[in-house]
């Protein structure tokens, strides 16, 4: 990574994540988003990032959030909710800003609903982190910032 880059990550929440802690405590835990954006903030930091979160029920704020991106954030960690199974216009967001992106789900997406199993993001996104919990985000944090600054394993 070169000295020019920004030391900021994108972490981009989805529809139906802002509540988290009480929608479906049995599959996504107790833990709020809240919660969610202080544990990426703190992973980050630990590697001399810092995080600009946002979160939305609306496609379109998502994707002028991703197009922002491209001004001062090194790279995104997103989880996309419902649009990862349904949105093609996401999936070209990403990629059109051409920044490393990590897909990150609380859930195992896998052993849930068939509908679920396709991700239009899973091949713009350099790191996948699945069935980790609010953990997960952490993971990811880590990983797309070794993958930013040349320490990934490959």
């Amino acid at each position: 990574m070169s000295a020019n880059l920004p030391r900021r990550l994108l972490l981009v929440n989805g529809p139906n994540l802002n509540l988290l802690g009480t929608r479906e405590p049995d599959v996504y835990g107790s833990q709020t988003l809240a919660d969610v954006e202080q544990l990426t903030a703190a992973t980050a930091a630990a590697s001399g990032f810092d995080i600009r979160a946002v979160q939305s029920n609306h496609e379109g704020v998502l994707i002028d959030a991703i197009h922002a991106a491209r001004q001062d954030c090194a790279g995104i960690i997103i989880n996309p909710g419902g649009l990862t199974h349904t949105s093609v216009v996401l999936r070209d967001a990403l990629s059109a800003v051409a920044l490393p992106v990590a897909e990150v789900h609380i859930s195992n997406v896998q052993e849930r609903e068939a509908f679920r199993h396709h991700s239009y993001v899973a091949d713009v996104a350099v790191v996948h982190v699945i069935g980790e919990g609010v953990a997960g985000y952490a993971s990811a944090t880590r990983r797309l910032i070794e993958v930013l600054t040349g320490q990934a394993d490959g």
